[in-house]
């Protein structure tokens, strides 16, 4: 591992036999929606263990630009809501990296009596924004788009929005999410119905706000306007990054895993049911059903895994983890198959055509797709440089990828990975380590970081 503090390189070796517990940061999706909605509050809201990645920093520092009040403590923070009524930016919000905080934040800035302007940085710049300007503009919200292809920046200007029922091209909770939040503050019954069911962490947290909801199959409806009651909230552990020890412990033949305080929602488990699927040993206890979202613990036992096909309905909820799931596959017995992603293409970076560059280069067979991938296994990983392409998860997975490699492999760029998961290169340091490490609990806990003073 790269001694270098800034963690621009990631240097990886193969790992000796995985046993212990470990705790994973807080969920990033969660993080993002839960400080949007206390600010959406009538109240004071604490919100514990909030993910301090870049990203979700980035939606919290985009509150605070249109008037909410948040006091950052170590592991928590009060975020002071403000009914809905927010004040117009003196300057536009910066989204930075994160397409969430974008897509969300359209939602609740449509039903705004001001013009306000979204940017984010080169990648997020590239990203497609028509998905969610669509139904927006379907309400009554003016948006435009600056950058080709209807990417960013985004102006919007708001104001009295009229509920519609809109029928999404793809399930996408960000799309769903916004349509939801928008409706929220429009009078009468809004409805987002979806060809298949998408995360719902949005719906969930809206009915622990008390924020009134119904739910049948894949449509959701809110009836508005609704004020978001104060109410104290708990981030379970990210699921998508404990994805990566799960593959990690998994596809290792004698490895024991513990994976504690991690959220198991079901719109987001589809990762545990693939490599389960692949021969994996995993036990998934849930503990408590704490504010709305379920969480428990894994138990992970090493084995030997075998192809599947992977595609459908499936996809909504696996995209995120399909970079790591490659890793998997390629230490996997025969050809697994991976179709019907085509919304890799438009993420961070082209994810299927990142994924199967490096896995080319560490020796792989895989054969890419329009829509996916074809990846032939089990591998002996060779070591080598690959790169990150500025993506999180990439940069992650072919973290993990190292530990199951002849030699040294080499991730360059990685500083992408403080997006989603800051403690990340701790645990893979002790996970290298080996010596102290079997039995031992590793905790991994973000904290936040202090308010900067201006002028700073």
């Amino acid at each position: 591992m790269s001694e270098n503090k800034t963690l621009t390189t990631f240097k990886v070796k193969l790992a000796p036999v995985i046993g212990t517990e470990i705790t994973v940061p807080g969920d990033k999706s969660i993080s993002h929606r839960a400080v949007m909605i206390a600010s959406l509050s009538n109240g004071p809201c604490v919100i514990t263990n909030f993910l301090a990645g870049e990203d979700c920093l980035s939606t919290m520092a985009a509150m605070e630009q249109l008037g909410v009040k948040i006091e950052r403590h170590e592991n928590q923070m009060v975020v002071h809501g403000i009914h809905g009524k927010f004040k117009a930016p003196e300057k536009d919000i910066d989204c930075g990296n994160s397409g969430t905080t974008m897509r969300l934040l359209s939602g609740i800035l449509a039903a705004q009596p001001f013009t306000s302007r979204l940017t984010g940085d080169p990648s997020l710049s590239k990203r497609p924004m028509r998905r969610v300007v669509e139904p927006l503009e379907k309400m009554g919200a003016k948006l435009k788009t600056e950058g080709d292809k209807g990417c960013p920046p985004i102006t919007i200007t708001g104001g009295n929005l009229k509920p519609i029922e809109y029928r999404t091209p793809i399930a996408s909770a960000q799309v769903k999410s916004a349509v939801l939040l928008a409706g929220m503050l429009t009078e009468g019954d809004t409805t987002v119905i979806e060809p298949a069911r998408s995360r719902d962490h949005t719906e969930r947290m809206l009915e622990y706000f008390l924020v009134r909801t119904r739910r049948e199959g894949n449509s959701v409806t809110i009836h508005g306007p609704q004020v978001p009651e104060s109410r104290d909230f708990v981030v379970p552990g990210d699921i998508s990054s404990a994805a990566f020890w799960l593959v990690a412990g998994a596809a290792q033949p004698g490895s024991r895993l513990l994976i504690e305080n991690v959220g198991l929602n079901p719109t987001r488990t589809a990762i545990i049911d693939v490599l389960i699927r692949m021969g994996a040993r995993i036990r998934e206890v849930i503990e408590e059903v704490e504010h709305g979202e379920p969480s428990g613990t894994l138990d992970v036992q090493g084995a030997n895994l075998k192809a599947t096909v992977i595609g459908g309905d499936e996809i909504p909820n696996l995209i995120d983890e399909i970079p790591i799931i490659a890793i998997a596959a390629a230490l996997a017995k025969g050809k697994t198959i991976i179709r019907d992603a085509k919304e890799l293409r438009v993420k961070e970076t082209d994810r299927i055509a990142a994924i199967c560059t490096n896995l080319r280069a560490i020796g792989v067979n895989v054969t890419e797709k329009d829509d996916g991938m074809e990846i032939e296994g089990p591998t002996i990983f060779r070591g080598t440089t690959v790169k990150s392409f500025g993506d999180h998860r990439i940069a992650m997975a072919f973290a993990i990828a190292g530990l199951f490699c002849e030699g040294e492999m080499i991730i360059e760029d990685t500083e992408c990975v403080q997006t989603s998961y800051p403690g990340f290169h701790d645990t893979l340091v002790e996970v290298q380590k080996g010596k102290g490490w079997l039995n031992r609990r590793t905790h991994v806990i973000s904290a936040m970081p202090p308010k900067k003073k201006k002028n700073e």
